[in-house]
């Protein structure tokens, strides 16, 4: 699709999505959780990546909820949703979305997960039955690394262990600091402390050993030209997947799924047509 057209496709798509959906807000445990509900079916629960809220979904969801309904909430520490108090790992987003869908008594769902999303569904996915999920360039295997990138993080770790002695702590903060620049992904210079944690625990995250605990059927959608999740990852996670096919996105990037949403969406459609007249 040239520039022009998909431009022309996004402002369309905007206009059709101005409908109001009213925010809800949720208390599960600690946490303060933002959510949106929307059309009427059986349950469909969308997931969004590091950086995002929910509202990286408003291009679907207005086709979506023609035939299900449609749950997408933030995650603690994007959106509307307050950080957690702690350093979270991937496995503790995973229970408190569990005690989301527990609490609004949301059953066997139709999980859709983006990036991050991807690896909390992998994290829930030996507690909740899902009914169907897919994955739109899922995170959770392992980047392969040039050398390159092993000598910056030593040498960030190394300059954070003598910042931790008491007579350098002060003197070295600007250059912990120009190191986190330097050496840091965007997402991480941009997030607090606590979600630096969070996103540190889930980069260095291996969940190809829960791919074969999946036992719902899994539609895999990937960007041919993913650089974030590049396309050997969906390609791993079909093999390791039991019951799982790969479609790739011809031309398309880590958000193929915006990129391409007529396409995207008509795969979908496909996958969960049987599941437009599912009983709860």
């Amino acid at each position: 699709m040239g520039r022009n057209l998909f431009d022309t496709f996004i402002f369309i798509r905007l206009l059709q999505t101005t409908r109001v959906r009213m925010s809800q807000f949720i208390q599960i445990g600690e946490q303060r959780i933002h959510y949106e509900q929307s059309g009427k079916g059986y349950p469909l629960v969308l997931l969004h990546g590091w950086g995002c809220d929910l509202h990286i979904f408003d291009l679907i969801v207005p086709e979506l909820e023609q035939n299900f309904t449609v749950y997408r909430l933030d995650f603690p520490g994007f959106g509307q949703s307050p950080e957690p108090n702690e350093i979270w790992d991937t496995e503790a987003y995973g229970r408190m979305t569990e005690e989301f869908l527990r609490a609004l008594d949301i059953r066997h769902p139709i999980l859709i997960g983006h990036s991050f999303g991807v690896r909390v569904i992998i994290h829930m996915s030996a507690s909740v039955s899902a009914r169907k999920l897919i994955f739109t360039g899922g995170a959770g295997i392992p980047p392969v690394r040039p050398f390159s990138h092993y000598i910056k993080v030593y040498s960030y770790k190394s300059v954070r262990w003598l910042a931790q002695l008491p007579v350098l702590k002060s003197l070295l903060a600007s250059t912990m600091e120009n190191y986190r620049k330097k050496a840091g992904s965007a997402d991480y210079r941009q997030a607090s402390e606590t979600m630096r944690g969070v996103l540190i625990k889930a980069v260095n995250e291996d969940l190809r050993p829960l791919l074969p605990g999946i036992k719902a059927p899994t539609l895999l959608i990937w960007g041919e030209n993913d650089t974030a999740t590049p396309l050997r990852d969906g390609q791993l996670m079909e093999k390791l997947i039991p019951d799982a096919g790969l479609v790739v996105l011809k031309g398309g990037t880590h958000y193929a799924f915006l990129e391409q949403v007529p396409r995207f969406l008509k795969i979908v459609d496909h996958f969960l047509e049987e599941d437009k007249t599912a009983n709860l």
